[in-house]
């Protein structure tokens, strides 16, 4: 009998009970609202933003409603404005150049490597090319360049860094939390994500003067000071009278939920890892399939698992999406044609300039792209393992080239 798995590929692990405990309360006082606290109280979401500082080691922190407003918010901070052109990864989900987009900026798509992280050398050369002064780097599907040359690159074009973290918050590069290279980071607490709060946001830095506006943006009013986590209220004094107001506030409740899971996220990082190992284990050697390398110095929160077909025609990738399926795998593919559910590609969002990027199309063509929560256990990795590594295989026979 073929073997067949019965896991759900978008099945989390429930709320820790502290969450549940935590939101409840809320819930029973009512006060749900982030400056809506009686004396003596702090809000939920000022711990948060507080501990979650501490988590990453960063100066300031900021809750708020997604992790697309989250960058959103944090590239208006740095001062993108209508018409700048801000550099970005060619490979990533709709979201960050939705944010780019939302501004009325216009996205400048850098190639990606068949490591899945952006192109260096193509950033030099567009950092000096593009005339943009912003790169807002997608840490896409967890995965981590060389944070050192891309800073390097970068300071000497005189362009900043915005991190995108919705998938690496928990990972590093030599030491130093992602999110912690750039002027800002940008978290998501979206289900999907590493903590959960159905949808949430967090940004982080310790430029006073641009968190003092991502606060204001965020729909402070005149309450900054009541965020413990943000820069001193001097910061705000002259900010105050021309920074708009764009609502995305985090409430209580959300907040509530994600603080107890902000202790559990060394034992998250460790679980995935040990997931991702055991999917890589067995699929290393297996014939037409390239696995994605992992640098040394990448604390990497493996939360997904992706992998190359390289050179497959369309219709074989067809194929072993069908075949897995069929044996309960569920798999995404970034290179088809059409957008599906959070798959698209730069060429289908078509309110950026149409752009060609020769590389990064080489790599999508034979991307594919796999859930990895952490109800599963390691040894279910290991069955989706084997059942990958024999559909593959028997695609390969068949002629996928």
């Amino acid at each position: 009998m073929m073997d067949r798995f019965t896991g759900n590929f978008t099945q989390q692990e429930p709320i820790p009970e502290e969450g549940i405990e935590a939101a409840v309360a809320a819930m029973r006082h009512g006060r749900l609202h982030r400056y809506n606290v009686v004396p003596g109280e702090e809000a939920e979401a000022s711990l948060l933003e507080q501990e979650f500082a501490a988590l990453v080691g960063a100066r300031y922190c900021l809750a708020v409603a997604s992790g697309g407003y989250a960058m959103a918010c944090a590239m208006r901070a740095v001062g993108v404005t209508v018409g700048d052109r801000v550099l970005s990864n060619g490979f990533t989900l709709a979201p960050v150049p939705g944010a780019i987009a939302s501004l009325g900026a216009e996205p400048v798509f850098v190639e990606v490597t068949e490591d899945l992280t952006i192109d260096l050398d193509d950033l030099a050369a567009k950092a000096a090319s593009s005339g943009a002064k912003v790169l807002l780097l997608s840490h896409m599907r967890g995965h981590v360049c060389d944070m050192d040359r891309l800073m390097q690159i970068c300071d000497a074009a005189g362009v900043l860094v915005v991190e995108d973290c919705a998938h690496t918050m928990g990972a590093e590069w030599r030491g130093v939390a992602s999110g912690r290279h750039g002027v800002m980071g940008c978290y998501s607490t979206q289900t999907y994500k590493h903590i959960n709060s159905g949808e949430g946001g967090l940004i982080v830095s310790d430029d006073a003067e641009a968190m003092a506006r991502a606060v204001l943006l965020s729909g402070s009013y005149m309450l900054y000071a009541r965020h413990a986590a943000a820069p001193p209220p001097e910061a705000f004094a002259d900010l105050k009278w021309d920074t708009p107001n764009i609502s995305g506030r985090m409430d209580n409740l959300r907040a509530a939920i994600l603080r107890p899971q902000l202790p559990l996220m060394a034992d998250r990082r460790a679980r995935w890892r040990e997931r991702y190992v055991a999917l890589e284990a067995g699929l290393e050697g297996t014939p037409g399939l390239r696995l994605i390398p992992r640098p040394e110095h990448e604390a990497y929160v493996g939360s997904s698992f992706q992998l190359l077909l390289p050179g497959w025609r369309p219709d074989a990738v067809q194929d072993l999406l069908a075949r897995a399926a069929a044996r309960g795998v569920e798999l995404k593919w970034f290179g088809a044609a059409e957008p599906v559910a959070f798959t698209s590609r730069y060429d289908s969002w078509r309110y950026a300039p149409a752009q060609s990027l020769p590389r990064t199309d080489a790599v999508l063509a034979g991307l594919i792209d796999m859930r990895l929560p952490l109800t599963f256990s390691v040894e279910d990795c290991a069955q989706i393992a084997r059942i990958l590594r024999a559909e593959v295989s028997a695609v390969w026979q068949a002629g996928a080239l």
